[in-house]
């Protein structure tokens, strides 16, 4: 194992403000990408160990560095995130109806709630947990909506195939809430 290999690596994922692919990282520090998933494991399996606050995680074949879940309280305690997200009924609904359903029309999506969406979209799409995918092949070319890294993040999921039931999935967003 290079030593000077897995510092360069560890020094991308610490400043990489987005996660960061292993294609990025290869081009980056100038590996292979072979290489950068070897790496990613053994630095992931370092950041594990009790010794340290931060750890290695992955979504969707995408890495990035984040505080240990043990430490969460005193990272809150210190930063007191005002920002924080904190979303309606309504947007918590929105976001699930596109979380199961996705790629999905406002249309569709209005369909089902029974009550227009525009606002609730807009503030989901502002707080970076939906993205606009596209237009659907129909009259009038709508917009389809779908979710972010960012909804993945907050979820603490690696893909769309770990959402829970949808039942599980109030719980864990409410929960979100809370903190």
């Amino acid at each position: 194992m290079d030593v000077g290999n897995l510092a360069k690596l560890e020094a991308l994922l610490f400043t990489s403000p987005e996660p960061v692919s292993p294609g990025e990282i290869a081009r980056a520090a100038d590996m292979s990408e072979s290489e950068v998933r070897k790496y990613l494991k053994i630095l992931t399996r370092e950041f594990d160990k009790k010794s340290h606050g931060i750890q290695v995680k992955e979504y969707n074949d995408r890495y990035f560095f984040v505080t240990k879940p043990e430490f969460s309280s005193y990272i809150k305690s210190l930063h007191n995130k005002p920002g924080s997200i904190r979303l309606s009924q309504a947007a918590l609904e929105t976001l699930a109806i596109i979380a199961y359903k996705q790629p999905i029309t406002r249309a569709e999506i209005e369909e089902i709630r029974g009550v227009k969406a525009e606002k609730t979209l807009l503030t989901l799409g502002k707080y970076g947990l939906i993205r606009e995918l596209g237009r659907k092949e129909t009259t009038g070319n709508p917009i389809v909506y779908g979710t972010t890294e960012k909804f993945l993040q907050y979820l603490d999921i690696k893909d769309l195939s770990q959402l829970p039931d949808l039942e599980q999935f109030y719980e864990e967003i409410n929960e979100n809430q809370g903190q």
